[in-house]
């Protein structure tokens, strides 16, 4: 025995308490000393098993809660606490409790009378007991001496100070304890294994009945699960589930390898129990619910996702609105900036150059009354548009920001422009966010959401909602501007007003000077391929203008706005301001002051200078008065082409040099844009062709003006081939800006070019011998197919007629206009292929 190391050992006695020499007489064995150093029976090292070897007249019983479980997972690598339960039971002794040591409690448990001798004690912290090995005398059963050790437990309780509410229990261990060292600790549920007697043998599946049986008495049971039918998982088992882990312990510990006989149930060769302990897996009933059910749970899902995202980020966003509106933290707003703009203004050029602005200032004298009018509508309180229309290039933006809003605060500036010419839905949201200044966007988060919208519709048939259309993202950011417009008005408002009192409506209502501007350039820009962004821009800036929170004005090249906007405001009138081209005295004082970089053009002459400018000043040659009257007079009063023709002129070019340029490159945009074959022939609805373009160009390079209906009652444009609506090709090159279409009443009247300089463009392109005899020949050509189909017609309805049997009297007036219209077709056909052999000698000569 000395080589066997000691696996479990017994106690040792704690300071203070000394056993007597009777109790050591009376209830241990010799080998047993006084300090508690029992030689350890269990068979290890070579022949470890982990057992207790029993002599014969020799069992053992189970003593538990000894100590306290939370003991079992204190486990240091190079320190076993078994091996030192005097350090353990150090601890007890802070214990406010008093000294409770566990040899003591089990020799209370142990009656004085009992004929029994504890030969060795091993302590299982693990489980919070341990296990008493006794002989007795071969007249007394094992029973017997558990029985008397119960009674005493039960008439004089052990309560332990760590468990006042269990006391000590003891039961008589019937199989084979297994004292592992394993890192299993101790739970309410075991499983129960059954394992055949000898290798080689049958088990036999025991029932619940006689499981509860065997397993009762160790305490209450809540449950015992039998193995399935179906299971094929050897050896068979059983699940069986205690109230509390000490009835757990007590049971593993008492029946441990115990031999179910066959009159107990365990079948003619016997059972043994296996038990160890099992974790029980708790019933996720929360998480089940919700896995099934979607239906509920997913709307319940976005709806606090949503609530989370206004509650957080909605105030992040108006914030940034703001801050984009009333350009607070701009640096061109901070005191130190300007005082630096204006001390190195000589140095740096920070605003837009004194000749050019000089240049603008004529043009704003002349339009001052313009500027005055809609100044005095942002001071007014109707609930209506303020619409600027004119073509391009004609200073809409330049009069409403710079002049008419010039010292207004919190002004807004939308560009449609941008919005519409973005590709993809995440790209128009994330250029509408970045125009009123909406961020954080989460733009790319749209098609991902709709990813796992269509996975989970895939899967459990209902829509999520996570993916937003591109209708409600649009309607989210412009209300999340509106808002914070609303704030932004309300910044101003004191406390000591007379109208403090007033709600916020009647406040704006009053106060119309405090609301902001929100300028909308560029509006119904390709409006057909973009008509759900106009119709939202609009019903937004409907809603602006009724709850009075912002005044709303729009900026549009395309006449045809009033589409869209009487949809959102249908009982209003629009307060409508048209700019047209510049007068030709306005236009020379443009250019002039332009040029002369904001001196009197009479202080110059011809490019001499007046002996009263300084030395130093640089010589600029101002153009001869007349030859620039001819110039506008061929340019006209657009204001981009005027801007351009001072330039060239300020650059050294002559009048008539910079607008023969001009011109050249009108031409050469016209024929790029309307002409070349394979171009777009259309802007969605309004569909045109090049042949129709150029029947207007030759018409315009003749008259300043045509009519408009008789433009429609042409063969080019009643019987195209290609565009048959005359009235859309026409709209379609008006919105192309080839031609202006006039209206007088109400109706449209006439048409003009598109821009004054492309009247010159006209010419020239009308002048241009092989490109007007090519475009002329292909429009020919598509009359000559317009006139073949009219006969291919006649000619059809003339055979219905002749295969009758007998000529029907009211035929005969029929017959011979057929045949007059197809002898007219057949002129026109002549005619044409003559004129298209007289043009087909010219591309063949000319180049």
């Amino acid at each position: 025995m000395s080589s066997i190391r000691q696996f479990g050992t017994g106690f040792r006695t704690l300071p203070g308490w000394r056993p007597s020499r009777a109790l050591n007489h009376a209830y241990f064995t010799p080998r047993l000393q006084t300090g508690w150093r029992p030689q350890s029976t269990i068979a290890v090292d070579d022949d470890k098993d982990g057992h207790i070897e029993l002599a014969p007249n020799e069992s053992i019983l189970w003593f538990d809660n000894l100590f306290p479980l939370k003991l079992s997972g204190l486990r240091l690598p190079w320190h076993n606490p078994e091996n030192d339960v005097r350090g353990l039971m150090k601890r007890f002794e802070n214990s406010s409790f008093g000294i409770m040591d566990p040899t003591s409690m089990v020799k209370r448990a142990v009656p004085d009378d009992a004929p029994m001798r504890v030969t060795e004690i091993l302590p299982r912290l693990k489980d919070g007991g341990a296990f008493v090995k006794f002989s007795h005398p071969a007249d007394v059963t094992p029973k017997d001496i558990e029985k008397a050790v119960s009674k005493v437990l039960a008439e004089k309780p052990i309560k332990p100070f760590f468990s006042p509410f269990r006391s000590v229990q003891a039961g008589l261990v019937k199989g084979i304890p297994w004292l592992e060292d394993l890192q299993r600790y101790p739970k309410n549920r075991l499983r129960v294994e059954f394992v055949p007697k000898n290798p080689g043998e049958e088990a036999f599946e025991l029932s619940q009945e006689t499981l509860y049986s065997m397993f009762r008495r160790y305490g209450s049971i809540a449950e015992i699960t039998s193995q399935p039918w179906d299971s094929k998982v050897l050896p068979k088992y059983a699940y069986v589930d205690f109230g509390f882990v000490r009835d757990a312990i007590m049971a593993r510990n008492c029946l441990h390898g115990f031999v179910v006989t066959e009159e107990l149930g365990g079948g003619k060769l016997g059972t043994k129990f296996r038990i160890s302990y099992e974790r029980r897996t708790k019933p996720h009933r929360i998480w089940d619910w919700i896995t099934n059910h979607p239906r509920i749970v997913i709307p319940v899902v976005v709806a606090i996702l949503t609530g989370i995202t206004v509650v957080v980020f909605d105030p992040i966003r108006s914030f940034f609105v703001r801050a984009h509106v009333s350009q607070k933290y701009r640096l061109t707003n901070n005191n130190l900036y300007r005082w630096l703009r204006k001390q190195t203004s000589d140095i740096f050029a920070l605003k837009r150059g004194g000749d050019e602005q000089a240049g603008l200032n004529a043009i704003w004298s002349h339009r001052k009354d313009v500027i005055g009018q809609i100044q005095a509508w942002l001071m007014e309180t109707a609930e209506t548009f303020i619409v600027v229309q004119g073509p391009r290039g004609s200073g809409k933006k330049e009069l409403v920001l710079e002049q008419a809003l010039k010292d207004r605060q919190n002004v807004l500036v939308i560009d449609c422009k941008q919005i519409v010419e973005a590709r993809g839905e995440s790209v128009i949201i994330k250029k509408m966010a970045a125009e009123v200044g909406y961020r954080p966007i989460f733009s790319w988060a749209n098609s991902m959401s709709s990813m796992v919208d269509l996975a989970i519709q895939s899967t459990t048939g209902v829509k999520a909602g996570f993916s937003e259309t591109l209708e409600s993202q649009l309607q989210k950011i412009l209300q999340t501007t509106a808002g914070a417009l609303q704030n932004l008005d309300l910044d101003s408002r004191s406390k000591n007003d007379s109208d403090a009192s007033l709600p916020s409506d009647a406040y704006l209502e009053a106060h119309p000077e405090k609301r902001a501007v929100v300028v909308i350039d560029n509006f119904v820009y390709r409006s057909e391929d973009n008509a759900l962004i106009y119709e939202k821009i609009a019903d937004w800036a409907a809603a602006l203008v009724q709850s009075d929170v912002a005044h709303v004005v729009f900026l549009t090249n395309d006449s045809s706005y009033t589409k869209v906007l009487s949809k959102s405001l249908p009982d209003r009138v629009f307060r409508h301001v048209a700019l047209g081209d510049l007068s030709p005295d306005v236009a020379r004082g443009f250019i002039l002051g332009h040029v002369s970089g904001g001196d009197s053009p009479n202080e110059k002459t011809n490019g001499i200078v007046s002996p009263d400018t300084e030395e130093n000043k640089s010589v600029i040659n101002v153009p001869d008065l007349a030859e620039l009257d001819d110039c506008i007079g061929t340019l006209g009063g657009r204001l981009t082409d005027l801007e351009y023709l001072a330039r060239r002129i300020k650059a050294g070019q002559s009048p008539k040099q910079a607008v023969a340029e001009i011109t050249e490159q009108s031409a050469s945009e016209i024929i790029k844009m309307f002409l070349l074959p394979g171009k777009t022939t259309g802007d969605g609805d309004h569909k045109w062709s090049a042949e129709q373009a150029w029947y207007l160009i030759k018409l315009l390079s003749k008259d300043d003006t045509l009519r408009y209906n008789e433009v429609l009652l042409s063969d080019t444009f009643a019987s195209s081939l290609t565009a048959p609506d005359g009235e859309s090709a026409l709209e379609g090159l008006a919105n192309a800006e080839l031609i202006t279409v006039r209206s007088a009443a109400g109706r449209p009247r006439s048409i003009t070019a598109g821009k004054p300089v492309y009247q010159a463009a006209f010419r020239q392109l009308a002048a241009d011998a092989p490109l007007a005899a090519k475009m002329e020949r292909a429009r020919l050509k598509e009359l000559v197919k317009i006139e073949g189909a009219n006969i291919d017609k006649a000619e059809k309805e003339l055979a219905l007629l002749g295969s009758l049997p007998n000529q029907p009297y009211g035929t005969r007036e029929r017959v011979q206009y057929l045949v007059g219209k197809i002898e007219t077709a057949q002129r026109k056909i002549a005619t044409y292929e003559h004129d298209m052999g007289v043009l087909k000698k010219v591309l063949s000569t000319q180049y």
